[in-house]
């Protein structure tokens, strides 16, 4: 091999590294298709499509789950969908209607956390192909709730503390004058001292984090061939969270810790001292200057308090008692939760 055709090789390769870096911060569509790293459909003899969702059938409120879809060419060869599916075919390709659930632009497909929105439904997902308008897959999405859901009232943690600034460097000392030897002996002059370097600034304390409010909680059982837990919690404040939770498999678990304290920010680092100037030639020659003082390091700062956390009352019906180790609670340094037996209509 010449020296051209290895210089033509390596301005090759250099130019497709350079291409990938453009790709990556740019994302762009038409870059990956350059590259060969995406293919559109519409170039691609297709014959059967399947959809999927690889991490399971069904989907828990609050839940999110990639979709992958499997096209099959003329000569049996598989294409599958970027993404969870690491494939070369492009989602802006497909056309995607969903119905109970959502779809991103991603493919990756979602529920929405509120049980209301989707209590009693099943979820569907119809996809299409324009270029190949013959081509139609269906993915029915069950609804599932046997899954660790969590409802989190939580104080808001603290902001950090700003970082001192740092303190600038001394400046040089000056030369010293110079002097001469000879008939007439002139003494050189000494050098100047350096200046200090600058304090660094003190670091800004961290916020206190946020207190929790008081949750309660209201559990009633949905009875049937398979019985769930109908629950809502709510507190001052904060939006309500509506539940469906299938004691055998899943769980619900309640937070209202105190947010944490933000950490105090960083003293400023000292500036350096000058270096002093040095001394001037002559008979005798003049001494070096001496150096600055560097500066002193700036404080941190203090982290702030942590919030306080708040109460949680659990109002359940009488039917649901045999399930209680399904609900779960966290609210550090605050009274245990208080458990009430009482009459619980259905909430909603």
């Amino acid at each position: 091999m010449n020296e051209r055709s290895v210089w033509l090789r390596r301005s090759t390769s250099i130019g497709a590294l350079g291409l990938a870096a453009a790709m990556g911060l740019a994302g762009c569509t038409t870059i990956k298709v350059g590259l060969r790293m995406r293919v559109h459909l519409a170039k691609i003899p297709v014959k059967t499509m399947e959809a999927s969702l690889p991490n399971g059938p069904a989907v828990a409120p609050g839940e999110s789950s990639p979709l992958v879809v499997t096209f099959t060419d003329a000569t049996g060869k598989e294409w599958v969908t970027e993404g969870k599916g690491k494939g070369k075919i492009l989602w802006s390709d497909l056309t995607v209607t969903p119905s109970v659930v959502t779809v991103n632009k991603k493919g990756v497909l979602s529920l929405a956390h509120d049980a209301r929105k989707s209590d009693g439904k099943t979820g569907q997902v119809e996809i299409s192909v324009p270029s190949h308008p013959e081509l139609h897959a269906s993915l029915t999405v069950p609804v599932r709730y046997d899954y660790p859901f969590a409802a989190n009232f939580n104080g808001v943690n603290g902001s950090a503390g700003s970082d001192g600034m740092d303190g600038s460097d001394g400046m040089q000392g000056s030369s010293g004058s110079p002097g001469s030897c000879g008939d007439v002996n002139i003494p050189g002059g000494d050098g100047g001292r350096g200046g200090d370097g600058g304090n660094g600034t003190n670091g800004g304390n961290g916020g206190d984090g946020g207190n929790a409010p008081p949750v309660k909680v209201m559990i009633t059982l949905r009875t049937g061939v398979h019985p769930l837990l109908q629950a809502v919690a709510s507190a001052l404040g904060r939006k309500d969270r509506h539940f469906l939770v299938d004691p055998e498999g899943g769980s619900l678990t309640i937070t209202a810790n105190g947010g944490a304290g933000g950490s105090g920010g960083a003293g400023g680092r000292g500036g350096a001292g000058g270096d002093g100037g040095s001394g001037g030639d002559g008979c005798p020659p003049g001494s070096g200057g001496t150096g600055g003082t560097a500066g002193s390091n700036g404080v941190s700062g203090f982290d702030g308090s942590p919030g306080s956390a708040g109460t949680i009352t659990i109002v359940y019906d009488p039917a649901v008692k045999p399930y209680l180790a399904a609900i779960k609670t966290s609210n550090k340094g605050a009274p245990a939760p208080v458990y009430q037996e009482a009459p619980v209509a259905p909430l909603w």
